[in-house]
């Protein structure tokens, strides 16, 4: 008996995790609303829009992919090579956008190579540390993990683009030590780091360098000058109250107080409107999104699928913390986006590429009782 059409659908797509699709749809729908509450005509809400179909479509896509070959060593070193080649052509074609050389003009919209980057680096540890799970303790490892997460970072931090130079650091952080690398060896990493810092601070840098440095560390100190979006940003949050002042109603994103609100400062608009439980309810969706996501990691087929999805989760965890962070003035401001709410072609693909990666190697995941995942998840946590 031939099956229906739509039964062949579901079929396909049965592997889905439609409870983490939804959360991140909420949360790019926040977004929209937020952005769509500032004027009439927005270009910005419009786009996002289209980005937004796409990005879902692209996770559609993706998580019906085969992803055992990422587990061979040619096609990840032709993908970190890849990326490496275009953030060095960024230099010579990129167009230079406030002052930062970080992103190929195409005319109807941009690329941005350093969020295809932070994927890729993803994809490069996890096959490395998933190959050297038995030895990972050893220091080799760190300083070779290191040498790859070095080359993207400094071609982003050449940039300029501090904010996803960060998030590079933060990946490599996070995943040797979900890998396991030893924590003497870290300590010695950050101990070596810490007395570079204050041997430049003391012997290299002139003063104005030490005044910049100062100024990104604590903008709220020069409210009128390097701190003024931060300052203005949380006026935003806090105005919101309890309950916020309603869709379309944010004074301080609406007058134009507040900038960049449709990219670095949309936590801080949508703050001002949602109130204190709105911003609940936005923590509870990201909250979901990571849940879904390590569960995800519990049930990989390898310590491959394991590394990949825990760096996912790292990957947003740290544009989470810094965009938040940056909004209530407890971080300096970076200009790093929040995952699915902020406006831009290139974080939304990467974002809802990643996730569909993820379900599309959850179709040869391992079975875990749900005892022994709520242990391993509580652990992760």
């Amino acid at each position: 008996m031939r099956s229906s059409p739509f039964g062949r659908v579901l079929r396909t797509w049965a592997h889905v995790d439609w409870v983490l699709l939804g959360a991140v749809a909420l949360l790019s729908l926040a977004g929209l609303v937020t952005m769509h509450s500032f004027s009439a005509e927005n270009p910005f809400f419009d786009k996002q829009v289209i980005w937004i179909v796409a990005g879902i479509t692209l996770f559609l896509i993706a998580s019906l992919v085969d992803y055992h070959f990422l587990r061979a060593t040619t096609p990840v070193a032709i993908v970190f090579g890849s990326v490496v080649v275009m953030l060095a052509l960024v230099f010579f074609l990129g167009d230079i956008t406030k002052g930062a050389q970080s992103r190929f003009d195409l005319g109807a919209f941009a690329a941005q190579p350093a969020e295809l980057a932070k994927l890729v680096l993803i994809i490069v540890l996890a096959k490395y540390f998933a190959r050297r799970h038995v030895e990972i303790a050893h220091y080799k490892h760190i300083i070779v993990s290191g040498a790859y997460t070095f080359i993207l970072f400094a071609l982003i931090f050449l940039q300029p683009d501090l904010g996803s130079a960060i998030i590079i650091g933060s990946i490599w952080l996070g995943m040797i030590l979900v890998a396991g690398i030893s924590k003497k060896h870290l300590a010695m990493v950050f101990i070596l780091a810490a007395l570079t810092g204050i041997g430049m601070w003391t012997f290299v840098l002139r003063d104005y360098q030490k005044e910049r440095i100062t100024s990104f560390l604590y903008p709220l100190a020069d409210i009128r000058g390097a701190g003024y979006n931060a300052y203005q940003a949380t006026i935003a949050v806090g105005s919101g109250q309890i309950i916020g002042k309603s869709i379309g109603y944010g004074t301080q994103s609406k007058l134009e107080f507040l900038p960049e609100y449709q990219t670095d400062f949309i936590f801080a608009a949508f703050a001002e409107e949602w109130g204190f439980i709105g911003v609940l309810l936005l923590f509870g969706l990201f909250g979901i999104m990571f849940v879904r996501i390590l569960l995800h990691a519990l049930r990989g087929a390898s310590n491959f699928e394991t590394l990949f999805a825990s760096g996912v989760a790292i990957l947003f965890l740290s544009h989470f913390i810094v965009h938040v962070g940056m909004n209530i003035g407890l971080l300096p401001v970076t200009g790093t986006t929040i995952p699915f709410m902020s406006y831009g072609g290139s974080h939304v693909l990467t974002e809802f590429l990643a996730l569909g990666m993820i379900v599309g190697m959850s179709k040869y995941a391992r079975s875990v009782s749900a005892p022994r995942a709520t242990r391993e998840l509580g652990a992760l946590v």
